[in-house]
């Protein structure tokens, strides 16, 4: 039997720890050493920059990471795989050799291409979301560094695993095992109690980065390296499972993995241990991120402070409007939104003002620039009393837009650039199955009645969410079979719209994780047309589980006077 594959993770976005990579190196024992920097925000950000410089296109702090510790990694014996390479990877192929040869580390270097789609007219970017076949290729001819353009943030795991362990386009089970443990590596600490719903129960104040021993038939620990800070527990690894997810059937172009059949079980002190994971054929297309231009955007935010905060507010918009009319300039989109940050009877001026946000969009930059900022500005003697404004108005920015297609998987051509400059084709998985929803499993008995009182969702759950284009996910889990009980039962999608009032107009879909205790909500449209749109006050839907949790819900008092068990 094949030794167990130690692979860990430096990075989980594009400004992740600088010092990740020299930290992991030098923690404990790897095999391979992961480092994802790509997010659809990022993808439109690297986009900007190679219109001003066709040679750049990829993250460009991986090279300076990379300095200071390609030596370590060569003495070590460590692979590094990653996707700094964004929207060239071939150029940081490059720029990773002339680093290698300026410091004299004897490295082989390949790379991964073919994600790259024909761009729309007015996009920036198209790319399609390659898997872990490249990688795997390029890891086989001996490379030492393998840098990818867009592939599944999965993939990074998956290829190296396929690597080790020579697993076929077939084995969908072990594959599937390998995408859970990569999706729990794929955003750093957020694994090891970073953003963690429960944080006041363990030491985060640095949390260490996560490493996964992936052995043969797919099964995985979550661990750490010793010495580090954060701690990994069922707990935490639930919560980073449930990001950015959908349905059971979670989707990539090497497998669909089945998340309703994930085990996760506690082997010791920071050791969680994944199986049981059900891989199935990947469907018959790839995703494809498309990144464009939405138009332009300013923001003015108005400080409203003490008494008649409403009566502020109101006076300012309507001269504001007046100002607009009056410059014959009004922006396709106005939006006001008032944020009552404040408290009565205030012990400092901050706590006792409010904020009123102005957000204001059209297809034109002038139309969001001097009009609006000369509006703010020359109501400022001649307003609400006590008027200013938290930043000086600028004269607006572009914004953009994500949008998801798809494409037939036979129709990419995913290409391995190995290190002696060899190409190779990797072949597309042969053998498809077409998504379908997975048959909501039985819900478990409720709790017999009791004594109740109300009390913070979050006292009962944890909770994470994040984004997917315009659509927001939110994960719901909970430590003891009995609260799960209560919550398959509590947290309905008419339950979830009214603690969530900015939902209920939009379709809501819930996800039901029994293995898990956990339910997963994806909310479509709530982000408009992605972060990079800046639609609403949270982006990236990153706190609206926190806001979730702190909505007073009904609870059984033995749930609240009980403690809560992560075994």
């Amino acid at each position: 039997m094949t030794r167990p594959l130690r692979i860990g993770n430096a990075s989980g976005f594009y400004g992740d720890r600088f010092d990740a990579l020299r930290e992991m190196l030098t923690g404990g024992p790897l095999d391979v050493l992961t480092g994802d920097y790509l997010a659809e925000l990022t993808m439109l950000i690297l986009g900007r920059s190679r219109l001003e410089d066709p040679g750049r296109g990829y993250a460009s702090t991986f090279l300076r990471q990379l300095e200071e510790s390609l030596g370590l990694a060569h003495e070590r014996g460590v692979k590094i795989v990653t996707n700094a390479g964004g929207l060239n990877p071939a150029g940081l192929a490059d720029a990773v050799r002339a680093l290698a040869d300026r410091t004299g580390v004897p490295v082989r270097v390949a790379h991964v291409e073919g994600d790259s789609r024909p761009v729309p007219d007015g996009c920036l970017t198209a790319n399609a979301y390659l898997g872990g076949g490249g990688i795997a290729a390029c890891l086989r001819a001996g490379a030492d560094i393998v840098v990818t353009g867009r592939v599944t943030d999965a993939a990074l795991v998956t290829g190296p695993a396929a690597a080790h362990f020579g697993w076929g386009p077939d084995a969908h089970d072990a594959l599937a095992g390998a995408v859970v443990a990569g999706h729990v590596l794929e955003c750093g600490t957020q694994a090891t109690g970073g953003n963690y719903a429960f944080f006041g129960d363990h030491d985060i104040r640095r949390p260490g980065f996560p490493l996964a021993e992936i052995h043969e038939d797919g099964t995985a620990v979550i661990t750490k390296h010793d010495g580090t800070g954060g701690v990994v527990d069922i707990g935490t690894v639930t919560a980073q499972l449930l990001y950015e997810t959908g349905g059971a059937r979670y989707a990539g172009p090497d497998v669909t993995a089945r998340l309703d059949t994930v085990t996760l079980t506690r082997e010791g002190p920071d050791r969680v241990r994944i199986s049981g994971v059900r891989g199935e054929a990947p469907p018959p297309t790839l995703k494809v991120g498309i990144n464009r231009l939405g138009g332009w955007r300013n923001e003015v935010v108005f400080v409203l402070t003490g008494l008649d905060v409403e009566a502020k507010a109101r006076l300012v918009r309507t001269q504001f409007a007046d100002a607009l009319d009056r410059a014959g300039s009004r922006p396709a989109e106005v939006r006001w939104e008032l944020a009552r940050t404040d408290r009565a009877d205030a012990a400092t001026e901050e706590t006792a003002s409010a904020l009123l946000r102005l957000v204001v969009r059209d297809p034109d930059a002038e139309a969001v620039g001097r009009a609006v900022s000369g509006a703010a500005v020359e109501l400022a003697l001649g307003s609400y009393p006590g008027f200013h404004v938290t930043a000086p108005p600028g004269k607006g920015a572009p914004y953009g837009v994500f949008e998801a297609a798809y494409v037939a998987a036979e129709e990419v051509t995913h290409v391995a650039v190995l290190p002696d400059g060899s190409r190779t084709v990797v072949p597309a998985a042969g053998l498809y199955k077409d998504l379908e929803d997975v048959a909501e499993p039985d819900l478990p008995a409720p709790l017999p009645p009791g004594p109740t009182r109300t009390a913070p969702l979050g006292h009962v759950a944890g909770a994470r969410s994040g984004d997917k284009g315009g659509d927001a996910n939110v994960g719901v889990w909970v430590r003891t079979d009995e609260a799960w009980r209560w919550l398959a039962h509590e947290l309905t999608v008419q339950r979830f719209r009214e603690l969530l009032p900015e939902t209920a107009g939009l379709t809501v879909v819930r996800h039901v994780l029994p293995n898990l205790r956990a339910l997963d909500f994806v909310v479509h449209g709530l982000l408009g047309e992605g972060v990079a749109a800046q639609a609403r006050f949270d982006p990236q839907a990153k706190a609206v589980g926190e806001w979730l949790r702190s909505r007073h819900v009904t609870v059984p008092v033995r749930l609240l006077d009980r403690p809560e068990v992560t075994a």
